[in-house]
């Protein structure tokens, strides 16, 4: 009788084994695969990161971010008054002297005012700058309203030249029905102007931003 062929143990083993691999390498796949995957999410959501916190920081005065207004406030000032102090600065690279006319003021709360800053350009060639703001405390970002600054647009500057810029705002008189800032005496406006490396050419102004406006 034909005996039927058998496979020893030790035979099973190898063909187990040279099965396995094969295994492994679809499973590493698969991981590196969804590793990647979270790499790249992470890549996109930190990009996506830096557009959404400045869209918050507008629309909550988170960190001192003021508000932009187009108009006084419909309720007119109020009887409480607040010292409003500014402060200035210049970051490395740029050639220019940077400074408020007065360094404090008292208003009204819902009082629009208008204060001037003095920017000179010490270099003999033409610079541009932009300048970041916040105010301090960083609590009260959302009720400091800004109609217009100079800060809004880049500001490019001839070799030499001396300008006033100016700054209109008022503190929304909503503040008084925020009781956190019932003891608020004083609030703090700071700007920093920061080199621009390829400013926008721009035709030579018409000297309107030199004009002073009186307040709104």
């Amino acid at each position: 009788m034909d005996q039927k062929p058998t496979i020893s143990r030790d035979q099973s083993r190898t063909s187990t084994k040279g099965r396995r691999p094969s295994k492994g390498l679809g499973r590493d796949v698969v991981v590196a695969s969804i590793c990647g995957g979270v790499v790249a999410l992470m890549v996109g959501a930190s990009y996506a990161a830096v557009p959404f916190y400045n869209w918050f920081c507008r629309a909550t005065g988170f960190n001192g971010t003021t508000q932009v207004a187009t108009s006084a406030p419909a309720s007119g000032p109020i009887a409480r008054k607040i010292a409003v102090r500014f402060d200035s600065n210049v970051a490395p690279g740029l050639p220019w002297k940077f400074e408020p006319e007065q360094s404090e003021i008292e208003v009204n709360i819902g009082q629009v005012v208008t204060v001037f800053y003095t920017v000179t350009n010490q270099a003999a060639r033409t610079t541009a700058g932009q300048a970041a703001y916040n105010v301090a405390p960083l609590t009260v970002g959302s009720y400091f309203q800004k109609i217009n600054c100079f800060c809004f647009t880049e500001q490019t500057m001839a070799p030499g030249e001396k300008r006033e810029m100016p700054v209109v705002f008022y503190v929304d008189p909503s503040i008084a029905d925020d009781h956190e800032n019932d003891g608020l005496n004083t609030i703090t406006l700071s700007y920093t102007f920061y080199p621009v490396r390829d400013p926008v050419v721009k035709p030579l102004a018409s000297g309107e931003n030199d004009k002073r406006k009186g307040n709104l």
